[in-house]
């Protein structure tokens, strides 16, 4: 059986966001570009693509679509940890442990690389400059976890939410998922209050508070920041975590 055909170029946004932590070279590129090539999955839209407790076999990137990293409690509490975005792996280094200590959902329809754990240590190891960006980006999600822990343990619910959108914004950028001041925005309001640590009602009070200054318009899965600069002073921010500045 043949590998599927890539529709376009699914790869670029992988290639863009590891290109923002380090150059790749144009082999890195090539062997990258052939893995995905030969692992191509998709996802529907509520579908786990990994679950708590499963044995880890391979690692994912994602070439399209929006997902969610997820923790549930006995009592069916979610709380949402992460978004994983248009050029994200599922953690680079998860193929080094023996099982999922999260959950993995689709938000949306989703195009992923499915890469096996022998074919991606093989890929490691054919260049250093694809094998330092992947560890660059599980460097940069641990840096995006804590401050989540800040954001959800300190910060008041204008600044948590103002900052998770800033942070999406920013994370989008580099893999060209801005369109002038709009971006795809799939993320309901339970999911932003799951992600968030608040309430539904306290979730909708905040965005009627950021519409209402002026700062966003948020309308049929679309987000316009209408004020980038006061949003992110808003939301106590700065990009430095994310890392997006190469290093020479």
């Amino acid at each position: 059986m043949h590998p599927p055909i890539l529709e376009g170029n699914l790869a670029q946004p992988v290639i863009r966001r590891l290109n923002a932590l380090r150059q790749l070279s144009e082999r890195g590129i090539a062997l990258l570009q052939q893995a995905i090539q030969e692992g191509l999955h998709r996802a529907r839209p509520g579908e786990d693509l990994a679950t708590e407790g499963d044995p880890v076999e391979s690692v994912r990137i994602i070439l399209s679509g929006w997902l969610c990293r997820y923790k549930t409690l006995p009592d069916g509490r979610r709380q949402i940890v992460n978004f994983i975005l248009p050029g994200d792996s599922c953690d680079a280094c998860v193929y080094l442990l023996s099982v999922m200590d999260h959950s993995i959902g689709a938000l949306t329809p989703v195009t992923y690389a499915d890469i096996k754990r022998p074919a991606f240590e093989q890929l490691l190891a054919s260049d250093r400059s694809l094998e330092e960006a992947l560890l660059c980006e599980t460097m940069v999600n641990s840096a995006i976890q804590r401050e989540w822990t800040v954001n959800i343990g300190r910060r008041v619910a204008l600044e948590r939410v103002a900052h998770l959108l800033c942070e999406l914004h920013e994370r989008l950028l580099p893999v060209g998922m801005i369109d002038g001041d709009s971006c795809l925005f799939p993320v309901t309001q339970m999911d932003l209050a799951d992600a968030t640590g608040l309430s539904v009602v306290h979730v909708n009070r905040t965005l009627q508070e950021l519409r209402g200054s002026g700062l966003i318009v948020l309308r049929d899965r679309m987000l316009t920041i209408n004020d980038l600069k006061l949003l992110k002073d808003t939301a106590l921010f700065s990009a430095d975590y994310l890392h997006t500045k190469r290093r020479g």
